[in-house]
């Protein structure tokens, strides 16, 4: 692995775009393996032939459209969930304020894995997917098979040919008052093991939307989808449908706002840039006593150079803007317990030619 070591983040050694291997099991288990795979398949394409054939015509929000969601992640075995909200205690879950969880009008800001990152939005909020750009602020409404088809980069067969439009975040919000946003700043899938640089289409949303970070991570973590292609969505299939169970591990951040920040990170930078050398690292925005449990992933900052690109990179990001993408980032961060890493889409892109090239010569 080591000729791919320019692939690595050069601050932490972080390696998001590699693969993750299954955790071994005793060949013993293969025929049981063999036999979840086989029971779970056939089933799983007859619900999502349900969803295609009638149940996404159905109005958005309805209980058949999230049941169907639900089916499609308990078939594969996909059981176990945990969900927490930031600054919310366990077990009181039900008693959280309404402005503390994604509502119609706002947008989640999510981490980007795997398929199941799309499955379980759907099943929960039943949003409106978008597709972000490595250097654009706007978005593509997409829909739900389209998203899935993303985390492969993989056509859409069903939308072949189809006009791609594209519109800002504040615009889409208007037009769907009642619906929840769905945007993947990060533009393009990793393993989980870091954030990679931010897209800018989240500074094309209204100053006053509330933004909400997501974090979605799995056990085993092996369902991650880093290389695109079909052969990668075979092997995910196979994974996914041979495991026993596997579990969610869902954290919602503090809701923030473009104006909150701008104004709020502006004053604090001004008022700390004479003593920044001297002064230690803040904690992570969040992170309170009664907010998850720490350690210390959750006081890993981000190097400068880790940070969000410069202008030229980030399509004429101004600092202020700068500093809003960096407290998303940071959120996604802490919530997942990984860092922040000085790599992205372009990045990727080299990395998948390299591990191409090295597929076909041990072909």
């Amino acid at each position: 692995m080591e000729k791919y070591g320019q692939y690595r983040d050069k601050g932490s050694g972080i390696a998001p775009f590699f693969p993750i291997a299954p955790p071994t099991t005793s060949p013993l288990l293969l025929p049981w393996q063999l036999f979840l795979a086989c029971v779970r398949i056939p089933i799983l394409t007859f619900a999502w032939l349900v969803w295609l054939c009638l149940i996404k015509h159905l109005p958005a929000g309805s209980l058949l459209r999230k049941a169907n969601q639900w089916c499609l992640l308990g078939i594969p075995g996909v059981w176990w969930i945990d969900l927490q909200v930031d600054n919310v205690r366990r077990g009181s879950l039900s008693q959280t304020p309404r402005g503390r969880l994604p509502y119609p009008g706002t947008i989640i800001a999510s981490s980007y894995t795997s398929p199941l990152d799309v499955l379980y939005l759907a099943a929960i909020f039943d949003p409106i997917f978008t597709q972000s750009y490595r250097k654009g602020r706007l978005v593509r409404p997409i829909s739900q098979e389209t998203a899935l088809a993303n985390c492969f980069h993989l056509p859409n067969p069903l939308e072949l040919g189809s006009e791609r439009k594209t519109m800002t975040l504040e615009e889409l919000v208007k037009q769907n008052p009642t619906r929840i946003i769905v945007v993947f700043p990060e533009s393009t899938t990793s393993n989980g093991r870091g954030i990679l640089k931010l897209s800018p289409s989240l500074l094309s949303a209204a100053q006053t939307t509330k933004i909400f970070p997501v974090s979605l991570r799995y056990t085993p973590a092996d369902v991650v989808t880093p290389i695109p292609g079909w052969l990668e969505a075979l092997r995910f299939i196979w994974r996914l449908n041979s495991g026993q169970t596997h579990c969610i591990r869902v954290r919602i951040g503090k809701a923030t706002t473009m104006s909150r920040d701008n104004s709020t990170q502006s004053s604090s930078n001004s008022s700390t840039t004479s003593d920044s050398s001297t002064s230690s690292p803040a904690r992570p925005r969040g992170a309170g006593k009664e907010g998850f449990e720490t350690n210390f992933f959750d006081t890993l900052q981000a190097t400068p150079g880790q940070k969000v690109g410069s202008d030229d990179e980030s399509g004429g990001v101004s600092g202020a803007e700068r500093r809003v993408l960096d407290a998303v980032a940071d959120d996604l961060a802490r919530l997942g317990r990984v860092k922040r890493v000085d790599l992205g889409v372009e990045e990727k892109a080299r990395f998948v030619e390299a591990w191409g090239r090295k597929s076909r010569k041990s072909a």
